[in-house]
């Protein structure tokens, strides 16, 4: 009987071979894999030879993602084009080791592609597929910055090869591997469904609870807490469209509290349940640090065809994105939504070499860069846990800067540098440690006039001599923020802004937000009155100063704003004429006169007045962000080359004859 159920045992070992082999660009569950999940996680036990299965014997941190790094791991397979080019840059950043069983014809491919080979590691070990960033090992740290080790758990696929690569790549490395695969603690996860910020908050989609369902939710936190060191778990609703519901295809964690967030045209494809999460995020989730995250939205574009996921496009995502050190490969697709990912990127990013890396042949799978490869921190680490200073709206005031500095032989100092956009040469601040107990140090950046913007980076230096800046990339590249514009010693006034300073329209195009723009120095306004037609409509007394309007029926509208003060005095602010010519059913201005063709556009946006005069234009966003786009002329004429932009809605503002209006175009 012994011998039957060792015989069964060999089988099944030998189909799972058979049948990963067969589909090493496969990322999702086949058919197969799914009837044989079940045997695999009862066999998994004695199936792999196992390192160490039990937690780590000291609490560990979890390293993040734009931490310093000694080497990426990928599984050379299938994608001979994309891992050249991954290669290529991470060998200026980094070792890679790469997990094959024939290093020879890996060296031959990468020689004949004039890539260095210096930097470049085999690790022969026989895989499956070429997913590592879910089945490799996460790089965590005892105490925050004490000893490096590894932490792998159950793969969720039926691949016992690839499960058991994280043994063969800490055995090369020379590193601890701790294992969540034995009862109680066995846990099926995957690496593509997890993010962490670097301290102890962590991410993933609803796929763990699923996958683990022989567990409670305080069950399996517990288990992250042990092995992974996370002290609050988030867990977002799955996606409809996303077949594998991998948090790294819509969302990006590229500081303690920055977070970039794919985006969808509205109610096109995931983009109810992603703007749904986001609300979640920040009605109920606060940073490591106590505050709301930062949200960053990036477009989610179209395949070649133009098909989003819920008509049968490709899973197209930019936030798949891989960290190497200074450099961040970003998955690319077409020029024409590529630059503003590129773009979006590099603005929030400054500093960092953004290289775009064409993923076409291997997004049908359900994957990008970040899903095929895996970091492994640096041995000695000085960490510099820093939440960015944000916007301000004071221009009197100082700006603290605090940071968590640690190494494993202590800090000997810390220095923080600042200066101007328009500068060249940064001013240096000596910081001091304001909390021994929680390795806190603190330093200052002065007032700095309105209107600026305030880049830093921060400096530390171990008492073993190394150092570490935070950005990774500055001097080069800086945190920065900005001192929001302000008047000061001026008397009360009270005017409304129009474009092309400032647009009359909020985010809710159903109703038209009027942003007064009232200017209380010596703090004497009592409140504000809104006057349009000579009617009174309401009067608003607290900031800010807003008042949500709909205009009622097609006409002509003079707005103004009388301000009153402690003493009765009263102000008018300068009127402000608006042209109502017709609403659309989103119940934004539109002017008749002016006509935009053809809506919606996918190239050029051909733009008629009848009084044949071209309208001053500007375009934005539904959140109000101005877009730059080149004009076009043919003939008699006028238009706005609209190829390049990312599919959406979009304004088209416009002045004519002093009148303001509003057009709606929607990109394809």
């Amino acid at each position: 009987m012994m011998k039957i159920v060792t015989l069964l045992f060999i089988l099944s070992i030998f189909a799972f071979r058979l049948l990963a082999q067969n589909n090493n660009q496969q990322h999702n569950l086949t058919p197969v894999e799914e009837q044989l999940m079940p045997d695999y996680l009862k066999k998994h036990d004695v199936s792999i030879a196992r390192h160490i299965p039990m937690a780590p014997p000291t609490k560990v941190r979890t390293m993040a993602e734009w931490e310093q790094i000694q080497a990426v791991t990928i599984a050379w397979t299938g994608q001979a084009t994309i891992l050249k080019e991954i290669v290529r840059n991470a060998v200026k950043e980094c070792k890679v080791l790469i997990i094959t069983t024939d290093s020879t014809t890996v060296t031959n491919q990468l020689t004949n592609a004039g890539i260095p080979l210096d930097s470049v590691r085999f690790v022969v070990t026989p895989f499956n597929s070429i997913w590592v960033c879910d089945y490799g090992a996460w790089s965590v740290y005892s105490n925050d910055v004490d000893s490096l080790w590894q932490i792998d758990w159950i793969y969720n696929r039926p691949r016992p090869q690839d499960d058991a690569t994280p043994a063969a790549v800490a055995d090369y490395l020379h590193i601890p591997l701790y294992e969540a695969t034995v009862d109680p603690d066995d846990f099926v996860h995957t690496g593509g469904n997890h993010f962490s910020d670097g301290l102890h908050n962590a991410f993933s989609s609803m796929l763990v609870l699923e996958e683990n369902s022989d567990k409670t939710e305080d069950e399996i936190d517990t288990i992250a807490k042990k092995y992974l060191g996370v002290e609050q778990y988030v867990k977002f609703p799955t996606l409809p469209y996303d077949g594998i519901h991998h948090l790294d295809m819509h969302m990006r964690i590229i500081d303690e509290e920055t977070i970039i967030v794919g985006e969808y045209p509205d109610g096109v494809a995931d983009g109810p349940q992603i703007n749904a999460n986001i609300e979640y995020l920040n009605n109920e989730i606060k940073t490591s640090f106590g505050h709301k995250y930062r949200i960053i939205r990036m477009p989610m574009p179209p395949d070649a065809n133009n098909r989003y996921p819920d008509h049968g496009g490709n899973y197209r995502t930019y936030t798949n994105a891989v960290f190497l050190n200074k450099t961040l490969l970003v998955p690319t697709y077409e020029e024409k939504y590529d630059t503003t990912a590129l773009r979006i990127y590099r603005e929030n990013l400054p500093g960092y070499n953004v290289v775009g890396i064409n993923c076409n042949s291997i997004i049908s799978s359900l994957g990008a860069l970040h899903c095929i490869t895996k970091l492994v921190g640096v041995t000695d680490p000085l960490l510099i846990a820093h939440a960015r200073l944000r916007d301000s709206d004071n221009a009197e005031q100082d700006y603290p800067v605090t940071a968590y500095i640690r190494h494993s032989s202590g800090i000997e100092g810390a220095d923080l540098y600042y200066r101007l956009a328009d500068d060249s040469v940064y001013n240096k601040v000596i910081m001091s440690i304001s909390d021994t107990l929680q390795n806190i140090w603190s330093a200052v950046i002065p007032a700095q006039v309105s209107g600026s913007e305030v880049q830093y980076y921060i400096k530390a230096r171990s008492n073993s001599g190394k150092e570490q800046v935070r950005p990774i990339v500055a001097p080069k590249g800086y945190f920065n923020f900005r001192i929001k514009e302000q008047l000061i010693n001026q008397p009360p006034t009270t005017t409304i802004i129009y474009p092309p300073d400032q647009s009359v329209f909020s985010i809710d195009l159903a109703n038209v937000t009027l942003q007064l723009d009232a200017e209380d120095a010596d703090g004497t306004v009592q409140h504000l009155v809104v006057y349009i037609n000579s009617d009174s409509i309401a009067t608003i007394n607290t900031l800010p100063y807003t008042y949500d309007w709909q205009f009622p029926n097609e006409g002509e509208y003079e707005i103004r704003v009388k301000a009153t003060d402690n003493d009765g005095a009263e102000t008018w602010s300068t009127p402000v004429h608006i042209s109502v010519e017709g609403t659309t059913g989103f119940g934004n201005v539109v002017n008749a006169n002016v006509r935009f063709f053809p809506n919606p556009v996918e190239d050029v946006l051909w733009i008629r007045n009848d009084d044949h005069e071209v309208a001053k234009l500007f375009v934005t966003d539904l959140i109000g962000q101005s877009l730059s786009i080149p004009k076009v002329f043919q003939e008699e004429q006028y238009g706005l080359d609209f190829s390049l932009v990312a599919p959406g809605i979009y304004l088209i503002k416009s002045i004519v004859d002093g009148h303001f209006t509003c057009n709606q175009v929607v990109k394809r």
